[in-house]
């Protein structure tokens, strides 16, 4: 497994769980950056997603909202709603990764770890927001 993709399971493992114990995820991120709970240390691109989706979690809730029809933020299931976030921080957010791989990786954690429905769902959704970025600010 790449280690960009090990950084994004990681990610989601911290926004899954700060949402589910309503903590801060940046002081999640950094508690296990001090203190890891794993043998291997946090890849600083588990910090920078972590920090990303929450330094812009309105405006990718918000894009998320708009674009998710018929389904609120709050009937997603949970990792969907976290997998969504960090795929939408990279098409917003973060040049360094093309579109099309952000997408690929949500879909990709979305096979792994949620429904049978959540890839199409996931790839739909992302996709929207990668051809309507340029609108987004």
């Amino acid at each position: 497994m790449a280690a960009r993709t090990k950084a994004r399971k990681r990610a989601l493992d911290v926004l899954f769980e700060a949402e589910q114990r309503r903590v801060d995820p940046v002081a999640l991120v950094r508690d296990r950056s001090e203190a890891p709970v794993t043998e291997a240390p946090l890849n600083p691109y588990t910090v920078q997603i972590v920090e990303g989706v929450t330094e812009h979690g309105a405006q990718i809730d918000d894009a998320l909202r708009t674009y998710s029809q018929g389904w609120t933020l709050d009937r997603m299931p949970d990792v969907d709603r976290a997998i969504l976030r960090i795929g939408a921080w990279e098409i917003l957010h973060n040049e360094q990764v093309p579109d099309a791989v952000a997408i690929s990786e949500a879909i990709g954690l979305a096979t792994e770890l949620s429904t049978d429905d959540s890839p199409r769902f996931v790839h739909g959704l992302l996709a929207r927001v990668a051809e309507v970025k340029d609108t987004l600010s």
